[in-house]
C-alpha cells in the first residue's frame, strides 16, 4: 500500500511529537519532514513535495497563513490543514482563502485527526465548496436572516470571519465581556457549540 508523505510545521517540539504519535498508528502516513517556522515550511515543501502539510497557524517569522499562501502558489497540489490550539484564534475564512483544505483544533481526539486527514487526502478540498459559495455567490436566493438581534448579528458576522473577541470589541466599541455574552447568546439561539460551527453555518446560510 502506497503511503502519503506528511510535512509537520509547528514551532513547538511537544506538538510535533504529539502529531507524530497520532500519525504513527497508520502505515499509510510517512513523516517526510518537519519545520519549526513558516520559512522552513516553505523550503521543505519545495524540497520534499509532500502530499499533505499540517501547518500551525501561529509560528515565528512567517506565520502559517502566509506560508500556506506561498506554498500554494508554487505547489498547488500539496494539501494543507491549518492547526490551532484555540477557537479564538481560528481564521477559518482567511485560511481557506489562502488555499488550505481545512483546519483542525489540536485538542480534538486522535480518532478525529485520523478521519479528517484521511478525508482531505482522499477527497481533496473538503471545505472548498463552502468557501467558494461564499466568495462567488453562486446563488441569488436571499439568505434567511438568523433569529438574532442587530448587535448579535454584528458579533456573529465578525466572529464567523475569524475576528477575536478583542478585535470585535474594538470594532464595535463594546467590552470584551459584552462580546462574550453576545456570543453565548448567539450559540444558544443557533443551537451550536462553538465558533467553528458558527463559521460553517454562517457561510452555508450566506449570512455574510
Amino acid at each position: 500500500m502506497s503511503s502519503y508523505k506528511i510535512l509537520i510545521a509547528d514551532d513547538h517540539a511537544d506538538a510535533r511529537e504529539g502529531i507524530r504519535m497520532i500519525l504513527s498508528s497508520s502505515p499509510q502516513y510517512e513523516i517526510a519532514g518537519e519545520a519549526v517556522n513558516g520559512q522552513q515550511a516553505i523550503q521543505q515543501a519545495e524540497r520534499l513535495r509532500p502530499d499533505l502539510i499540517l501547518m500551525d497557524i501561529h509560528m515565528p517569522g512567517i506565520n502559517g497563513l502566509e506560508a500556506t499562501k506561498r506554498i500554494k502558489q508554487t505547489n498547488p497540489a500539496t494539501k494543507i490543514i491549518i492547526l490551532t490550539v484555540s477557537e479564538e484564534s481560528i481564521h477559518l475564512f482567511d485560511a481557506l482563502k489562502e488555499g488550505a483544505q481545512g483546519y483542525l483544533l489540536k485538542s480534538v481526539r486522535p480518532s478525529e485527526w485520523e478521519s479528517y486527514i484521511e478525508a482531505v487526502l482522499k477527497d481533496g478540498d473538503v471545505s472548498r465548496g463552502l468557501i467558494e459559495q461564499t466568495l462567488t455567490k453562486l446563488t441569488n436566493k436571499p439568505a434567511e436572516r438568523p433569529p438574532l438581534s442587530e448587535r448579535e448579528f454584528e458579533v456573529m458576522s465578525l466572529a464567523a470571519m475569524g475576528a477575536t473577541n478583542k478585535e470585535i470589541s474594538k470594532q464595535l466599541f463594546i467590552t470584551e465581556n459584552t462580546v462574550k455574552n453576545h456570543l453565548k447568546s448567539v450559540l444558544r439561539k443557533l443551537n451550536i457549540k462553538n465558533r467553528v460551527e458558527l463559521a460553517r453555518l454562517a457561510y452555508e446560510k450566506h449570512w455574510l
